[in-house]
């Protein structure tokens, strides 16, 4: 039976980044690692964003096993024993522990016809299924309209092929982003070629060989060689419930990090925490926090670092379009526009109750530092005051 003075349950992002965390306090103490991905840590958006502009596959690679870590890959944890400090994975290992990292990500959220048809785009064997696809066929089917959807739509669409992209809401990112800037982007997506079926969604699928007929709300079928559908994630807590942690949107964790057992910590995708900033807890599934929070874990696992405080941000590549937002993005909020060109360059500020609670900056680069700083004013800010409070840098 292997003991670890820290074992990390999840190979991800954030799992590397607690590795980097621990050995900045703890040089030798025995780390293991066990993933249920084949794969050692990588990174994760280029699976969307660079690999499909020419950027080589070994770019993405991370360092955990250059770190002295038992790497346990395609393994997963069935049972936790918090009192005995064990886990044991699905071929029977049991693993001892000191300290426990829950970092265990997220189950994309799936439709309930198509089976595995459907690509859920989230890992490394996803981007290799859906390269392979692309290798061979032409057009293509993108099911949701938020992050992945658009990413994955403009990355083949890049690579010349025909894309249709089906959502429920009026325009691309229309959960997030202000309707005219949301409707802006379904004729900017047309305009790249792709085929934008907004407010449309889809019934079933109909596999014929190789090729996929997609039947929509509206009856009409359409022949694809691949569907790819990003419809978010659920936070894998289901460990964590069987043990009695406390769960919230995600596993409840305090501003060290650990869970409601002191010896067991979260992070990433799957951990909920109280962000200053925003006073409320939140729970964030993107890069940023991925790497300040695992390293964050990591650190207070081996006895030292801060309070998590940190605000995360997020970015994404939209064609020659890209955006970097901190906070709170919700198209429901009382929304400011100031574009120094129109849809093209500019910042929104999502507002409620006289504090800014999102910035989004639309091609606009360098101020998620002043984003986060106007987001932790407790105001009152009034909409007059914020066009022109953060303008681009010369």
């Amino acid at each position: 039976m292997p003991h670890y003075r820290y074992l990390i349950i999840g190979g991800g992002m954030t799992a590397d980044a607690a590795i980097q965390g621990i050995r900045m306090l703890d040089a030798s103490g025995p780390i293991g690692l066990v993933g249920d991905d084949p794969h050692r840590p990588y990174n994760r958006p280029p699976l969307s964003k660079g690999l499909w502009k020419g950027d080589p596959l070994a770019s993405i690679w991370r360092k955990a096993d250059r770190a002295g870590v038992d790497l346990h890959l395609g393994r997963t944890v069935k049972t936790l024993n918090p009192r005995t400090k064990e886990a044991v994975d699905d071929l029977g290992t049991i693993y001892s522990w000191d300290k426990l990292l829950l970092a265990t990500g997220g189950h994309p959220r799936r439709l309930p016809f198509g089976n595995d048809r459907v690509i859920y785009f989230r890992t490394l064997n996803d981007y290799e299924r859906l390269r392979t696809l692309a290798d061979r066929g032409r057009r293509f089917a993108v099911i949701g309209g938020g992050f992945i959807g658009s990413e994955i739509a403009a990355a083949l669409a890049m690579n010349q092929k025909d894309v249709a992209m089906f959502f429920p809401e009026r325009g691309v990112g229309g959960r997030l982003l202000p309707s005219g800037l949301s409707t802006f982007l379904n004729g900017f997506y047309r305009q790249k070629g792709v085929d934008v079926r907004a407010g449309e969604t889809v019934a079933g699928l109909d596999p014929d060989g190789d090729r996929i007929g997609l039947r929509t709300q509206r009856g009409e079928t359409v022949t694809v060689d691949g569907v790819i559908a990003g419809l978010g994630i659920a936070p894998a807590t289901e460990l964590a419930q069987a043990v009695g942690l406390e769960i919230g949107d995600g596993i409840t964790v305090n501003q060290h990090l650990q869970t409601s057992h002191p010896d067991v910590y979260a992070a990433g995708d799957v951990a909920t925490f109280y962000n200053p900033a925003l006073a409320k807890r939140i729970r964030v599934e993107h890069e940023d926090n991925a790497n300040t929070m695992g390293q964050a874990a990591g650190q207070a696992m081996a006895g030292g670092g801060e309070p998590y405080r940190h605000l995360p941000f997020f970015y994404s590549d939209l064609f020659e379009l890209g955006y970097e937002a901190v906070g709170e993005l919700d198209a429901r909020l009382e929304i400011v526009e100031d574009w120094k060109e129109p849809y093209r360059e500019g910042v929104v500020y999502y507002l409620q109750q006289g504090r800014v609670r999102g910035v989004l900056l639309w091609n606009t680069w360098n101020q998620v530092d002043a984003a986060r700083r106007l987001i932790a004013d407790p105001g009152p800010i009034h909409s007059v005051d914020l066009p022109g409070r953060l303008p681009a840098p010369p």
